[in-house]
């Protein structure tokens, strides 16, 4: 049976989901914080937690399964040294989804996801992607 099986598609094919989230993660990764739809912000935080429960993890495979979905080798790098060490002490929930308004274009509603425990490396306030 098919019951229940149905996860939110965003209204995109598989290939080009799959690419939206992994690039939207490697921005999160890299920013500490962006600006998204509250649709694309639900569907990003169950990838990027897995994503950082591999950072943890930290062995080879780990790594090798983290670049297969990031595909940015220097995103993965940090996932893995600065992201997965900040967050080493929290069993999870990494990230904090907060709504932020609609747009003004189409009035989408907006929300700021970002990582609980920033890394203060380079992630300023000024750094949100839309």
């Amino acid at each position: 049976m098919r019951h229940r099986k149905h996860h939110g598609s965003l209204g995109l094919v598989t290939a080009h989901r799959k690419a939206l989230l992994a690039n939207l993660a490697a921005a999160l990764i890299e920013h500490g914080r962006i600006k998204t739809t509250v649709a694309k912000a639900a569907a990003l935080r169950p990838y990027i937690e897995k994503m950082i429960t591999l950072g943890k993890r930290g062995d080879l495979h780990a790594r090798r399964q983290a670049l297969a979905s990031l595909k940015h080798r220097p995103v993965v790098d940090r996932l893995f040294h600065v992201v997965s060490e900040a967050c080493k002490d929290r069993t999870g929930g990494y990230t904090r989804t907060t709504k932020a308004g609609f747009r003004v274009g189409d009035a989408a509603p907006m929300a700021v996801i970002e990582l609980v425990d920033k890394a203060t490396d380079t992630t300023t306030d000024n750094t949100e992607n839309a």
